[in-house]
């Protein structure tokens, strides 16, 4: 459903397509840095196997890593996606439904961008330290993640309403 073309709360006095255009360019910007850093992530791993200390991977280890590979294709897929619907839609007048897909993608893209982030430090624990050191460094890191990235966030959210 299409919004109002102005909001009376907002002080920004824009129309709802210059708020569409603002909301689109803000969304890029974020984009642009989870583009980097998960493009690099997935890089990364894709170089793994490569490595002499590869093959003394145990079968947990190996599982966990191709999981990991799976994700990080899969975040790099849905955080890159909202530049295919730019392409597709370009002067389409669709710019409110690209905002929304969009931020769909985007959000997914956080989600399976945490378990990425979390899953290579269990790995990386697993590997150096140990199989129970790597559980827990997995699981704190999804909780940061989790509280940074989304309770905090509607924490403040429900704070301001």
């Amino acid at each position: 459903m299409l919004e109002q073309d102005h909001d009376p709360t907002d002080d920004r006095h824009e129309t709802f397509t210059e708020r569409m255009d603002r909301n689109w360019n803000e969304l890029l910007q974020e984009l642009r840095v989870t583009q980097t850093g998960t493009q690099i992530l997935t890089g990364f791993l894709f170089t793994i196997p490569f490595q002499q200390r590869f093959a003394q991977l145990d079968a947990f280890q190996k599982d966990l890593y191709l999981v990991l590979v799976v994700l990080a294709v899969l975040a790099t897929a849905l955080l890159v996606a909202p530049v295919s619907l730019h392409r597709v839609l370009f002067r389409k007048r669709l710019k409110p439904e690209l905002v929304a897909a969009a931020n769909i993608f985007a959000r997914l893209g956080l989600v399976v961008l945490a378990l990425v982030l979390a899953g290579a430090a269990m790995l990386l624990f697993d590997v150096v330290v140990g199989r129970e050191a790597g559980w827990v460094v997995g699981g704190v890191s999804l909780a940061v993640l989790t509280a940074a990235w989304w309770l905090v966030p509607h924490l403040m959210r429900r704070a301001a309403a």
